[in-house]
């Protein structure tokens, strides 16, 4: 009830308040060409790079987070291992892009990205498409795509933007980005430093008091050069290298608490790319080619100078994509691709000495057709076959209709299904199924919703409903006071993965944002969701039944801005037995910047503001009231 009429009136607000209307969205990931997002007919969000300045955030799950369908788990403080749930679904079943390159690392236990270690740098906008995209992006995306956008080109030859700031927790954090035109190059480059004594990893309120701290430098890079009227190249760069340290379970009583145990973690991706335009820019083409290396340790003093875990992972790819216009109202995508993930990782407490290596490949071949058959209705489906060195072939399709009946009416349905193949971790490390080989996990799902515009796109309103049902979702299964064959051959472990079975998600989201008038912005988005285990009927750990978000932001003057943002997180368990619960978490925060020129601005904000610590996974900690301030410079 209190939902329904916070949106109702955020609606009558618009309806009274009178402002300049809407710019249309243009998207990429839904369709891998640029397309405007109501004929996609995809659920999608779009975060700017004006959201994450004004709000100024520093940490992209965070911005995540405040997206309908999207949960975020981190164990503990900022830098603490970080995962998204996309209406959800596993964090390795959500594939990462940065400007069109994977960053999910092939080391990680379930091939996801290592958000923790992802800030808010250089971006120009960052695109979510939720739902099974196994169709143009293979494996690791039948959760969703998250595809973040570096800013690339200019103006001018120069615009330059630094920034500072500092606060709680011994916080800092600078960051400098630069992008332009010159002649035939189109560049974008950004370079950040951050640092944080942060909070205890393990909950202060158990009696942890050792601050877990964070240090980082991130780098991105975006170049494009027109060699001709019909060529260009583009070289890409993402570089991460981080130090964090986090709680365990010492001797003698192996419970979760404070220890000097850290990790040292970097990853490089590259991307080298060739574009051809023909037929007048009827058909572009694209050769790339990608690698992806990390490197991560971990490390406990108390046991030995030395690492006692290390994982390094490497992904080589390459890949061809061609977009073909065969006229107004006909679009053909298709593409080839193929990869090779390589994992080696040692631990001391493996029972045997010799490091655990693992390799895979996989060849993948799509093809897409849009179509625009009369004015206001759009048809898109797609194929897909992978060919996987281990686990086989497998085929994926797409079906998606978008019809704006009105113009301010668009009805929207998408059907995607895909697979992912269990993580070069899951397969070969030491915590591999003793009985039988993992199965590929599978998923299917649809979503049906309604897009509607009011007072000339003033107000934007949405309601998607959709359903997803997996197959073989993998977990860890715990040998804890568990009898059986695969638990003796896995006692010194603890366990192993295995396949679930099935699960099934079911939910609603729904999201308003209006421009209240030319100096007021308000965002909210509720959802709603249903995530069961089918052997149990039981909802999947750390999935909460309900979540929201709101922003308002307003400028009363040019040179001011303040704005107010709230979050909530429902009532969910941590385990998948439902021993543990977690409590509703709720958050707000507020934010200021005052311009003193065109080129200096001065800001800051207060997070968690009434220190709510309520704990996001089961014994970890949750920072307390924060404030920041900074500076920020630009030419």
């Amino acid at each position: 009830m209190r939902n329904s009429a916070l949106l109702s009136s955020v609606a009558l607000l618009a309806i009274v308040a009178p402002a300049a209307a809407a710019p249309e969205t243009v998207v990429v990931t839904a369709t891998r060409s640029p397309q405007p997002l109501e004929v996609t007919g995809a659920s999608m969000s779009v975060i700017t790079a004006a959201d994450i300045d004004t709000q100024q955030i520093d940490v992209v799950s965070d911005a995540l987070a405040q997206t309908p369908g999207l949960t975020v788990v981190r164990n503990g403080g900022v830098g603490q291992p970080t995962n998204i749930l996309m209406r959800g679904a596993e964090g390795g079943q959500t594939l990462v892009l940065v400007d069109g390159v994977r960053i999910n690392d092939p080391s990680s236990t379930t091939g996801y990205a290592i958000l923790g270690d992802v800030l808010a740098n250089g971006i120009d906008r960052i695109e979510v498409l939720r739902g099974p995209q196994s169709t143009l992006y293979g494996s690791d995306a039948i959760g969703g795509v998250v595809n973040i956008l570096t800013k690339r080109g200019g103006d001018g030859p120069l615009a330059l933007q630094a920034r500072a700031e500092g606060g709680s927790f011994d916080t800092y954090r600078f960051n400098v980005a630069a992008n332009g035109t010159s002649g035939e190059i189109e560049y974008g480059a950004a370079a950040n430093y951050y640092g944080t004594n942060g909070i205890s990893a393990a909950d202060a309120r158990n009696g942890n008091r050792e601050a877990d701290g964070y240090h980082h430098f991130g780098a991105t890079g975006n170049l494009r050069w027109r060699v001709a009227d019909t060529v260009s190249l583009d070289a890409r760069l993402y570089y991460t290298k981080a130090r964090d340290s986090f709680d365990g379970y010492p001797p003698p009583t192996y419970t979760f608490q404070d220890t000097h145990e850290y990790g040292k973690d970097t990853l490089l991706a590259v991307y080298g790319g060739v574009n051809l335009s023909l037929l007048d820019g009827r058909f572009s083409s694209r050769f790339a080619a990608l690698r992806t290396a990390s490197d991560r340790k971990t490390f406990d003093p108390t046991l030995t100078p030395e690492e006692d875990f290390s994982a390094k992972g490497g992904a080589t790819r390459f890949e061809y994509q061609g977009v073909f216009e065969a006229d107004a109202a006909n679009e053909i995508v298709f593409g080839a691709e193929t990869e090779t993930r390589t994992l080696s990782t040692h631990s001391i407490y493996d029972p045997t000495s010799l490091p655990t290596t693992g390799s895979d490949r996989i060849n993948g071949f799509y093809a897409q057709w849009q179509s625009n058959p009369f004015a206001g209705f759009t048809l898109t489906g797609g194929v897909r076959h992978d060919d996987d060195q281990a686990f086989g072939g497998h085929n994926s399709v797409k079906l998606s209709g978008a019809w704006q009946v009105l113009a301010a009416t668009t009805l929207r349905a998408n059907y995607g299904d895909g697979f992912k193949a269990p993580s070069l971790y899951e397969q070969f490390s030491q915590y591999s199924n003793p009985i039988e080989a993992l199965k590929p996990e599978t998923a299917k799902g649809w979503e049906a919703g309604i897009d509607q515009g009011f007072w000339d796109g003033r107000l934007r309103a949405s309601l998607t409903y959709f359903e997803r049902r997996t197959k073989n979702q993998i977990d860890f299964f715990s040998c804890f006071g568990v009898t059986s064959t695969a638990c003796a051959l896995r006692a010194v472990q603890g366990g192993y993965y295995y396949n679930v079975g099935r699960s099934r998600a079911t939910g609603a989201e729904a999201a308003v944002t209006a421009r209240l008038s030319d100096t007021l912005d308000v965002s909210v988005n509720y959802t709603t969701l249903s995530d069961v285990d089918l052997a149990t009927g039981l909802q999947l750990a750390r999935r909460p039944h309900a979540s929201a978000n709101a922003v308002a932001t307003w400028r009363p003057t040019a040179e001011l801005t303040l704005g107010i943002g709230a979050d909530y997180i429902g009532k969910r368990f941590d385990d998948a037995y439902h021993f543990t619960a977690l409590s509703p978490a709720a958050h707000v925060k507020l934010f200021a910047s005052f311009k003193l020129n065109d080129h200096i601005e001065l800001f800051g904000r207060a997070e968690n503001l009434f220190g709510n610590r309520a704990e996001p996974v089961a014994g970890y900690g949750a920072p307390g009231r924060a404030f920041y301030a900074g500076v920020s410079a630009s030419l």
